[in-house]
């Protein structure tokens, strides 16, 4: 294809390709389609990308197109391969400048270059890195970005190649040379002040390097044990030394220290239990760790990250892109680096941190900030280290002769120490603290709880609370959360304090009911004041939650303001429930777990199901059904199990049945459905065998023959007792029956009875009687412990729902019995035996055995 002659053509034809028109669309489609075999055609493709006076979407789609060809048609042994002329004038006018103007393209064209980079680099390309590490240094801005966004998917891709061999040349043409420019880079930078353009351009390439080094060290860590000593030492040097002064910045020094964590931890350098069970590369990897992580050298590490990162914040600056990136990858950072170093190296670092500890005895000096500083930055690390200092802090002796003091410190400044050791101790509570100590702890609390800094920063989640001893000090903690809920102003500050309440009513559960009058009286008006203010009001969703499950039945008390709450946080036409939905939902149901009774008014917010309900085909319809029975229902089941709500959902089942459904789960879940209806709307059932029988084109009786057949032989898929008492009786009320497919399925439906009296019946010793287990008679109220909750008016109209079911009500041993005589009465004794006959003797003595015993 002659480029000169050929592009006004192609062009045409890309033009046509962009229409809306498919009369136009697709016969350009199918011309492109027999260009794509073409010599010369990506020649073409190149020269029109290239080519910034045409029309956009032309462009876009010819990068398209070329990218589509590289995967192809650029390896040598594809069928219609390019040829080695063309592709070397390819790779040629693809790095001839970087200046796309359009973002969307430059992007396609870097990650088209990537593509051929790696099936071409470093042997047929040899050139492309060199030119794009020179293009990254120019002055011109849009040039620096190209390249730049051009060499990170060339990296990203070579560093991502599994072959040994490539892997081998990656290695050897690239990252030996990263740490040496990687140092020429840093230097640079303390040529330009932070914020030039020059040194922001410098650090987003310092940032790369690093990025293909960790990308490199994450998939290949075995090539990569040549690269552990120079870039330990390059990280370390560089964060843990003078010599990063004035030159490294935020995002490096995360980059350093994942650098540093992924080394330490990486499962592949370290050694088999048995040393001689250990892979070489392993062995190789560990020794290089260890001579590198002398004494001296994790001692500077230890002490730096302790007394540094911790506070971190005080001494960078960060921009909102660096504080995005903090939060949204925090393990990058000083405290789990602090960790992971401590974990692994912690025979070294545990005398250090503990010296350090003994040196800050005693309060320290509001005068002095480098020394608060320092005390809060080594509490934090024995905080973090707590489950690693185990066996060396007697953490019971050091607070009551340490951290209780300074606790006691009223000084304004002192409030991080006071901040911090709150902190501290919700940390150890869990690892190493006597339960005796905890109401010294409460009294102490409650002492601070004047401060809303302090309260904001309890660690109430670690807590763990002893109710009995908490109960002494739960109304005057609460009267003072509650003052401080009204005293403080900004949003922030009362989500805290409401977590802490919420945290506290949580544990306590009904114990607090004699506390909250004010609270409930509260928050309607914080409700109101909370309008513009969403992530407030998840708090007081979240507090509400607590609050009614604490208050049980009482809840119905709030209904005037909780269900009103309820209505909007659950009505997906307000534009709140983005933010409120969750919470409303989890206080939709406890609010109806804890009713005694239904309510219109708690009837009307289902009126926001249907448009919550995932079903689009059955919504609406079950929404109005269950609205419907809600209105007039009972504790009568059978109603509900042949309702309209269900019959387009039970086709299905009664399929699944017939069909041998091969997911065991499911097909127990089927059988019980079954075994409900046939059970108690018998009426239903055969309507609804009818209407499939018409759809499998067989007699109604037929089916179900299968339907028991498969039953029979699918009964080990239903597990719990209670589904398989079900399936017995259900398959038991079939009779008495002269149906001859009943009859023909006699012994299976016998060896299902038989089995089920041996799951439901136990034993009487002293009468030698066997009686169904699963009998319920009457509801009693449970005799809880102290841990215990109470039964919710939730669990209260189960347990009666639970004594109207006839797993619960019927005697399976009894209707068995009547059953078999009612099958009796109607054959008479010779026809009667004829039938016991078909089942196996063994079987026929256990249920004598069973039914002679009532």
């Amino acid at each position: 294809m002659d480029i000169q002659s050929a592009s006004s053509v192609v062009l045409q034809a890309l033009t046509q390709a962009t229409s809306q028109d498919t009369a136009v669309l697709k016969p350009a489609e199918e011309q492109l389609r027999q260009w794509e075999t073409q010599p010369g055609f990506y020649s073409v493709l190149l020269s029109i990308f290239n080519n910034h006076l045409l029309d956009v979407n032309v462009r876009w789609l010819a990068v398209l197109y070329f990218k589509n060809g590289i995967d192809r048609y650029w390896r040598r042994v594809a069928p219609h391969a390019l040829s080695e002329e063309e592709k070397s004038s390819l790779r040629a006018g693809l790095i001839t400048n970087f200046n796309e103007p359009v973002n969307q393209i430059a992007t396609q064209i870097a990650v088209l270059i990537a593509k051929v980079a790696r099936l071409d680099c470093p042997r047929q390309w040899p050139e492309l890195i060199p030119i794009l590490l020179e293009s990254v240094k120019v002055q011109d801005s849009l040039q620096q970005h190209r390249a730049l966004l051009t060499f990170y998917h060339v990296t990203k891709t070579l560093a991502s190649k599994r072959l040994a061999t490539d892997r081998r040349l990656f290695q050897d043409g690239f990252l030996s040379a990263v740490f040496e420019r990687l140092k020429q880079f840093l230097e640079c930078c303390r040529q330009f002040g932070p914020g030039s353009l020059c040194r922001e351009k410098l650090e987003k390439t310092i940032i790369l390097f690093t990025k293909v080094l960790l990308d490199f060290l994450e998939y290949h860590p075995c090539p990569f044990i040549p690269l552990i000593q120079c870039s330990l030492e390059f990280a370390v040097s560089y964060v843990f030394t003078e010599a990063g002064e004035g030159v490294v910045f935020e995002r490096f020094i995360v980059q350093c220290m994942n650098l540093i964590k992924m080394i330490v931890k990486n499962d592949a350098y370290k050694p088999a239990k048995n040393i001689e069970d250990s892979k070489p590369e392993s062995l190789e990897a560990h020794k290089i760790k260890t001579a590198f992580f002398t004494h001296q050298t994790l001692t500077e590490i230890g002490r730096r990250l302790t007394l540094i990162y911790p506070n971190i914040d005080k001494y960078f600056l960060l921009t909102e892109e660096e504080l995005t990136m903090w939060e949204e990858d925090p393990e990058s950072f000083g405290k789990l680096l602090f960790l992971d170093i401590f974990h692994n190296y912690s025979q070294t670092l545990t005398p250090v941190l503990l010296e350090m500890v003994q040196n800050l005895q005693g309060p320290s000096n509001v005068e002095d900030p480098v020394q608060m500083l320092m005390k809060d930055a080594v509490y934090n690390a024995v905080g973090l280290a707590a489950y690693e200092l185990f066996d060396n802090v007697d953490f019971d002796q050091w607070f009551k002769n340490q951290l209780l003091g300074e606790l006691q410190v009223s000084h304004n400044r002192y409030k991080l120490i006071r901040r911090r050791v709150i902190w501290l101790i919700g940390q150890w509570i869990s690892v190493k603290f006597k339960p005796e100590l905890r109401p010294l702890l409460y009294e102490v609390i409650l002492s601070l709880m004047q401060d809303p800094d302090l309260v904001v920063t309890l660690p109430v989640d670690d807590f763990e609370f002893r109710t009995e001893q908490f109960l002494p000090y739960l109304e005057s903690i609460f009267g003072l959360l509650f003052q401080l809920l009204q005293q403080v102003n900004e949003c922030d500050t009362k989500m805290q304090v409401l977590h802490v309440i919420s945290c506290v009513i949580e544990r306590v559960s009904i114990q607090i009911r004699p506390y909250v009058g004010c609270l409930v009286q509260y928050l309607p008006v914080l409700w109101k004041q909370s309008e513009e203010h969403n992530m407030l009001r998840c708090a007081i969703l979240t507090t509400l939650i607590h609050l009614v499950q604490g208050l049980g039945a009482e809840s119905k008390n709030l209904y005037p303001f909780l269900l009103p709450v309820i209505q909007l946080s659950t009505d997906v036409s307000q534009p709140p429930h983005v933010y409120l939905l969750e919470d409303g939902l989890e206080l939709w149901l406890v609010t109806l777990e804890n009713s005694p009774a239904i309510t219109p008014e708690l009837l009307r917010i289902f009126q926001n199901m249907s448009a919550l309900l995932e079903m689009i085909n059955y919504a609406e319809a079950l929404c109005r059904s269950f609205y419907e029975l809600l209105r007039d229902i009972t504790t009568e089941v059978s109603p509900v199990l042949g309702s309209h709500m269900f019959q387009p959902l039970l086709p299905a089942v009664l399929r699944g049945i017939v069909e041998g459904e091969r997911y065991p789960v499911v097909m127990s879940t089927y059988l019980g459905v079954t075994g409900r209806i046939l059970l108690q709307n018998s009426g239903f059932f055969t309507s609804l065998l009818t209407q499939m029988a018409v759809e499998y084109n067989q007699e109604a009786d037929q089916l179900l023959g299968s339907m028991i057949e498969m039953w029979v032989d699918r009964m080990d898929n239903i597990t719990q007792p209670e589904r398989r008492k079900l399936s017995a009786l259900a398959l038991t009320s079939l009779l008495p029956s002269d149906n001859s497919v009943i009859q023909d399925k006699f012994c299976g439906i016998i060896n299902i009875c038989v089995e089920a009296l041996h799951d439901v019946m136990t034993e009487d010793p002293e009468t030698a009687t066997f009686k169904d287990c699963m009998l319920m008679s009457h509801f009693e109220e449970p005799k809880l412990t102290d841990d215990e909750e109470p039964p919710t008016e939730q669990d209260k109209r189960r347990k009666l729902l639970a004594l109207e079911d006839p797993v619960h009500s019927v005697s399976l041993q009894q209707f068995v019995y009547e059953k078999l005589k009612a099958q009796q009465m109607l054959m008479g004794d010779q026809g009667f035996q004829a039938l016991m006959e078909t089942v196996d003797t063994e079987v026929v003595r256990q249920l004598q055995e069973f039914i002679h015993s009532m």
